[in-house]
């Protein structure tokens, strides 16, 4: 996080109905995002999965969070404030590794998973978890 110039991104555990929610990677550079939950918005990650720089911010002094806001869409329209895609930087090794982890006191509900799964495909493929 410290070197973030602008919005710094990475992989959540256990997020979203997946075991990895993440941001797709291709020659350095965010494509887009594996999401099952709300895979529709414009930035579908989790509170978790991202840090702005400070002086962004201040540059853009207007951006807030949105206290009336559909469910899901609070980072988005957060986000969509301050970059676009393409000013996305991805972290922990291109978005490879897991380093951050939602944590609750009761079984993981992943039915995004198990949706995913049922397609032939999984959240966690060449990610380290």
């Amino acid at each position: 996080m410290r070197y973030t110039e602008k919005v710094s991104v990475w992989p959540v555990g256990l997020v979203g109905g997946q075991l990895v929610e993440r941001p797709l990677v291709h020659d350095g550079r965010v494509t887009g995002w594996n999401a099952a939950y709300k895979p529709q918005r414009p930035f579908p990650i989790d509170m978790a999965g991202f840090a702005v720089n400070l002086d962004l911010f201040l540059q853009h002094p207007e951006a807030r969070f949105r206290i009336k806001q559909d469910v899901g869409y609070q980072e988005s329209v957060l986000l969509a404030q301050l970059v676009t895609l393409s000013d996305l930087e991805p972290r922990a090794e291109n978005c490879t590794k897991v380093l951050v982890w939602h944590t609750r006191t009761e079984i993981p509900q992943l039915r995004g998973e198990v949706a995913m799964r049922k397609g032939g495909r999984r959240s966690d493929k060449d990610i380290e978890v």
